[in-house]
């Protein structure tokens, strides 16, 4: 072939390149796109099953071992026991909310923990903490447990909290004297009880539940702030002995008679300006009253607050504003 031939025949072949070239179709930014959408899809498939924690490489690998605080939260997590927390020797503090965890287990030893934090997971049961010792804060708030167990020998816990669960009796907290904070806001509880010994008891939150009278609380004299809101409280009545009391806050139910005394009553049906005086003025640690909502307030509001403030000078907050 001659030199001419090859020549001619080597433009024909780029040409055919250039050809082949044109027709390409261009890469946009939509094609792009549309590959970061799959690895997105793809990554959130990894996270709906229990096997992502062997694609995240460790997911623990950010966290030295003489971690103190370890944060887990939204991970879709549901078996601890591949963790491998026994590492940790030195951690306090661990935040498990919003994953998929049912049991509790594979903390026995962290002996050093201080504050567990397991909100917002599918635990029925409470078990396998007798261990920790050293325990301050337990927060087990919106899980499914329906009875209070296992925990008589956590006695230095302070913070307890079991919020949005489906409880219907307080009960097995005998031993736990050192709880000043304690939350049972959202369950299935109908009879205020066996509470006697948590004499150092400083808040105490009790609101959504089926609670139709003030009762077994003449124990609690350090009590400061007692939430019973959305109940069916009719009368206030069984609150004599809450010489340190502070804060009460019993809107939404359907007190129509004063009988022990009034703080927060709001959306109940009190009118009686002298009522609430003859109860509230002896209270001198008084500093907070929620009354908005009531009859005296809706019936009197270009003065409401001029007279509550009078017959109630030692007051510092009226209401939420």
């Amino acid at each position: 072939m001659s030199e001419h031939a090859n020549s001619e025949h080597a433009n024909s072949d780029h040409s055919e390149a250039d050809n082949d070239h044109e027709n390409e179709i261009p890469k946009t930014d939509q094609d792009e796109s549309m590959s970061f959408s799959e690895l997105i899809l793809i990554e959130y498939f990894l996270r709906s099953t229990k096997w992502f924690i062997l694609f995240t490489a460790d997911i623990l690998g950010e966290y030295e071992e003489d971690a103190e605080e370890i944060e887990l939260s939204h991970l879709r997590l549901k078996d601890l026991s591949g963790l491998d927390l026994v590492r940790f020797q030195k951690l306090q503090k661990l935040c498990l909310r919003q994953n998929l965890i049912t049991k509790i287990e594979g903390f026995d030893v962290l002996t050093n923990l201080e504050d567990l934090d397991l909100y917002d997971n599918r635990i029925s049961h409470i078990e396998n903490l007798n261990q920790l010792k050293n325990l301050v804060s337990l927060d087990l708030s919106y899980n499914k447990i329906r009875v209070i167990e296992n925990l008589e020998d956590l006695t230095c816990l302070k913070n307890l909290y079991f919020v949005q669960n489906k409880i219907s009796n307080i009960k097995n907290l005998d031993s736990l004297i050192n709880v000043i904070n304690l939350e049972f806001g959202g369950n299935r509880i109908r009879v205020i009880e066996n509470l006697d010994k948590l004499v150092n008891l400083e808040q105490l939150w009790l609101g959504k539940n089926k609670i139709s009278e003030f009762q077994n609380l003449e124990n609690l004299r350090n009590l400061k702030i007692l939430s019973i809101q959305s109940n069916r409280l009719t009368q206030i009545k069984g609150l004599e002995g809450l010489i340190n009391l502070e804060e009460i806050y019993m809107s939404h139910n359907g007190i129509n008679k004063l009988e022990g005394f009034e703080n927060n009553a709001s959306n109940n049906y009190l009118s009686d300006f002298e009522e609430l005086t003859s109860q509230l003025a002896p209270l001198q640690k008084l500093t907070t009253v929620y009354l908005e909502g009531n009859p005296l307030q809706k019936e009197n509001s270009s003065i409401y607050r001029l007279k509550v403030k009078t017959y109630l000078p030692q007051l510092i907050q009226i209401d939420a504003t």
